[in-house]
């Protein structure tokens, strides 16, 4: 276990060049599919808090469920949609980051439009009668009110981007886990311990631990200068 341990601290205080790429397309991929989810997640999410509809509280309540969605299903169904034999075989994605990059804005776009929806309808308790006293329509209402949250809005994705990088199932359906192409830290670490290449699967594990926490600080900080500046 000592030897163990100090291989591994030598592989990170040496800059290991597998633990870089390893960790690089992690980063790369999970940055890639919040960056889409935002895009989407954000203003579907301020439109379901703002807007008064048939058929809403289902829509809260299935993206509420879609939370909980089991990232290997989610792999599994896209599979099948880019293998050969489905709809988007021709495309030529499976097995590629953008396949992965694919399976984690599926996973996290229910996350970010969820808390988004939530965040927003808490500021329209305390401001949608201003807003709406000034005549001014749904999509106008949540553009500001998204706007007025948006250091809430950032720990939300925050969040979203902690359990895409962290997440191993549709990654290694989709992804396949090929050395060099698309291996991530999550499958690397599985991969490695199955191997017994214990220290790269530690120092594996040690990045993705601190980004983590990086990434839970930040939101923090966030979190405590939005409670300052809006009181």
């Amino acid at each position: 276990m000592f030897q163990t341990l100090q291989d591994t601290l030598s592989r990170i205080a040496a800059l290991d060049p597998e633990v870089i790429a390893i960790a690089g397309l992690s980063l790369r991929v999970s940055l890639s599919a919040v960056g889409l989810a935002t895009l989407v997640g954000v203003p579907l999410g301020g439109l379901v808090a703002v807007a008064s509809f048939r058929g809403r509280r289902a829509v809260v309540g299935l993206l509420n469920a879609a939370m909980g969605l089991p990232p290997v299903v989610i792999g599994l169904v896209l599979y099948l949609l880019l293998s050969r034999s489905g709809p988007f075989g021709g495309l030529g994605l499976l097995f590629t980051p953008s396949a992965m990059i694919a399976a984690q804005t599926i996973l996290v776009v229910p996350l970010i439009a969820a808390l988004t929806r939530q965040i927003v309808a808490d500021a329209e308790d305390h401001l949608g009668e201003q807003l709406r006293s000034l005549g001014l329509g749904r999509v106008r209402r949540a553009a500001i009110l998204i706007f007025d949250t948006r250091f809430s809005l950032v720990t939300a994705i925050l969040a979203a981007f902690g359990r895409a990088i962290s997440e191993i199932g549709a990654v290694l359906v989709v992804g396949g886990n090929i050395d060099g192409y698309t291996r991530t830290m999550t499958t690397a670490i599985s991969l490695e311990t199955q191997k017994g290449d214990l220290p790269l699967a530690l120092a594996l594990g040690i990045v993705l631990i601190a980004i983590v926490v990086a990434v839970s600080a930040v939101a923090s900080l966030l979190r405590s200068y939005a409670m300052r500046a809006y009181g």
